[in-house]
């Protein structure tokens, strides 16, 4: 877990409300800062190469790569081609959760309640598995392109017996982690809470997005390094842009 550097000049921002959706391309040298306002956010993320679709995180490939089931700074988010998708170069909240998935409608309405639109209008319940479809289907992709989502800013543990173990708290107000992009990257995310949430009502938190440039200041350095698969991945993406 670790601070990032002085945040440079901001690109643009915008904020998520709880609920909420969007999906843009991070593009290459681009920093994405994604901030739990008010503590106890979780956002559901999926990254797919924004000129070849087919090619979408693994998130199997990027924990076995890594040695690790808890992504924090340092770390890569690969694709299914051994690419670098997005890498984590600053964290302070220090674990992010890759077993969760997300609700369907049918499950958000089994633990939340109706929460229809009709009697609630904008504030009716979402889920995670619409919020990714609408944004999916903005870029021509479709329920069969659907992935395993990263949950930024939650912790899901493994006990001795193979149980997950939510774990409440894990973010406090302010908590934010930087993704760098070393390619062009489709980011797709929604803001809800995670499935494991013992929270019996609905109350998704908000989250703020800032896009900054990076010059060639090193920034990836210690995620290339952290491991050597990582070397070899960061590589893999160059070769695209020789």
């Amino acid at each position: 877990m670790t601070s990032a550097l002085s945040l440079r000049p901001s690109l643009y921002e915008e904020t998520v409300p709880g609920g909420g959706h969007t999906s843009f391309v991070l593009k290459r040298g681009q920093l994405l800062r994604i901030t739990d306002i008010e503590g106890g956010a979780n956002v559901s993320l999926m990254l797919l190469n924004a000129a070849e679709k087919s090619e979408r995180l693994n998130l199997p490939d990027s924990l076995k790569g890594q040695h690790t089931a808890k992504l924090t700074v340092g770390h890569c988010l690969y694709s299914d081609m051994g690419r670098v998708l997005a890498a984590i170069t600053a964290d302070t909240c220090g674990w992010h959760d890759s077993f969760g998935g997300v609700l369907n409608a049918a499950e958000v309405q089994e633990k939340y309640g109706a929460g229809r639109y009709q009697e609630l209008r904008n504030s009716f319940f979402r889920n995670g598995v619409d919020n990714l479809l609408v944004e999916m289907g903005k870029w021509n992709l479709n329920l069969q392109d659907l992935l395993m989502v990263l949950n930024l800013f939650s912790k899901v543990t493994v006990d001795s017996d193979g149980a997950f173990h939510f774990a409440p708290g894990n973010s406090n107000a302010g908590d934010y982690l930087e993704l760098y992009a070393p390619m062009d990257t489709l980011v797709v995310l929604t803001a809800l809470q995670h499935p494991m949430d013992p929270n019996p009502e609905y109350a998704p938190k908000p989250v703020q997005l800032n896009w900054s440039q990076v010059a060639e200041d090193g920034i990836s350095v210690l995620c290339r390094t952290s491991r050597p698969e990582n070397g070899r991945a960061f590589h893999n993406t160059e070769r695209q842009y020789i």
